[in-house]
């Protein structure tokens, strides 16, 4: 199939084809709007095709498991993830802050391990390795780090920050 179909002349944008057809993308009439009355040639291709020749698939984001498997099961990293952000948001929702916050910032950092681990996680992985690691690791130790400190009775305390608020507040 070589492309989803034109667009109109208000627009004035291309036609994308599917990626990795591989081949020329055809020309095609396309009538221009009805003031014009005139045709123009769409071509079937990304707008910029000189700075863009296809997109890739993140590293490691094919399926979790085999394509006979049902969709849930491929996709067992991500649903894993929100499963655990969803329990931290009832559990939150059922008046224990802390203890839902921490959840949240756990599952986070469960899903910078599982990217680190498995070689394939599915819908989890959305940029490189390398990225989703570091900032599921770093977003989910900001939220343990901050539900810890939270306040009244704060499980963490670090004096600096102390002291840099009084800073900034007088």
């Amino acid at each position: 199939m070589a492309g989803a179909s034109a667009t109109g002349a208000a627009s004035g944008s291309a036609v994308s084809g599917e990626a990795g057809a591989g081949a020329e993308p055809a020309d095609r009439p396309v009538k221009a709007g009805p003031r014009l009355g005139s045709t123009r040639v769409a071509r079937l291709t990304r707008r910029f095709p000189s700075l863009t020749r296809d997109t890739a698939r993140p590293e490691g984001g094919g399926r979790a498991a085999g394509g006979d498997a049902p969709a849930p099961a491929r996709q067992w990293p991500l649903l894993s993830v929100l499963g655990g952000t969803g329990l931290g948001l009832l559990i939150v929702s059922f008046d224990a802050f802390r203890a839902g916050t921490i959840i949240i910032g756990l599952a986070l950092i469960a899903g910078a391990a599982l990217r680190w681990a498995l070689p394939s996680v599915g819908m989890l992985a959305v940029r490189s390795r390398f990225t989703d690691i570091v900032i599921y690791g770093a977003l989910g130790a900001a939220i343990v780090l901050l539900a810890m400190m939270a306040q009244p009775h704060p499980w963490l305390k670090i004096p600096f920050l102390e002291d840099l608020l009084h800073f900034t507040v007088k």
